[in-house]
């Protein structure tokens, strides 16, 4: 199997990072703090010393790839509409700061992709596509094009990869491998196929995306994805319990809203 999911610093750990800590990843950014998706959200996070900037991307309806969240724009900006229904024009009238800090434009990927590669560390992109969508798999074919504007889609190793593809749809995951096998990529999801790697398997990913709560309640996830050689990513980890199972467990990857303070509890 190739295509682990290895460390940001390409040092082919294949789970935790330096002194067997779990890797922190900001959950669309420093976003307890932060409007999430928004460029401030993710500059902060950085500042935080997150190992991983975590997204979630959608198509508008004139091609462009956005980081945003839900079907909608509703929640998340000062105006309403379904994003693959909206062109980039009407995007650039909206407000996305949701009332902290200046008004922020909607995120798009390539300039969070620039962000990430221009920063004086290395630090992995974990891109998540969002279905059932319109576009169907025209999404993934759109994230590998703009990885591989940047030199992202194939990198040498996976150990050196800066990019991640995850995805809740084992379809969309199947899609990547196929197009892009060097590619690390994350199946996330709490079915009960995935407890025996069974789904996982199937569709080649690399590593396995569980809940806190189905860690929680099944430990022995991770024990279960290393024999298989795959590493664990775990989402959304925030309270500092789950902090401490996450690293009492060798968790690889924690996506977590409080990067900073995750981090602290992680060294303390």
């Amino acid at each position: 199997m190739t295509g682990r999911l290895d460390g940001a610093g390409g040092d082919g750990a294949g789970g935790p990072g330096s002194g067997g800590l779990p890797r922190v990843v900001a959950h669309r950014g420093s976003s307890a703090l932060r409007a999430e998706h928004t460029l401030s959200a993710y500059r902060l996070a950085l500042d935080q010393g997150a190992d991983g900037l975590e997204c979630d991307v959608r198509l508008t309806f004139d091609g462009h790839l956005v980081c945003i969240h839900d079907r909608t724009v509703d929640r998340t900006s000062d105006g309403t509409g379904v994003v693959s229904e909206m062109t980039m024009r009407e995007f650039d009238e909206l407000d996305f700061a949701q009332g902290i800090g200046d008004p922020a434009r909607v995120l798009e990927l390539s300039t969070l992709i620039e962000l990430t590669l221009d920063h004086d560390r290395p630090v992995k992109l974990f891109i998540e596509t969002k279905h059932p969508v319109r576009f169907g798999g025209l999404v993934e074919e759109r994230v590998l094009q703009m990885l591989g504007r940047y030199g992202l889609a194939s990198p040498p190793s996976a150990t050196h990869a800066r990019a991640v593809v995850m995805s809740f749809s084992p379809t969309a995951v199947w899609r990547v491998r196929r197009a892009a096998p060097l590619l690390p990529t994350v199946l996330l999801g709490d079915a009960a196929g995935y407890l025996g790697g069974s789904a996982s398997t199937t569709v080649g990913a690399t590593a396995v995306g569980p809940s806190i709560r189905r860690l929680r309640a099944n430990p022995e996830i991770v024990d279960r994805a290393a024999a298989a050689g795959r590493a664990t990513y775990c989402w959304t980890v925030d309270e500092p319990d789950d902090v401490a199972l996450c690293r009492e467990l060798g968790v690889g990857w924690i996506a977590t809203n409080t990067p900073g303070r995750t981090r602290r509890l992680l060294e303390s």
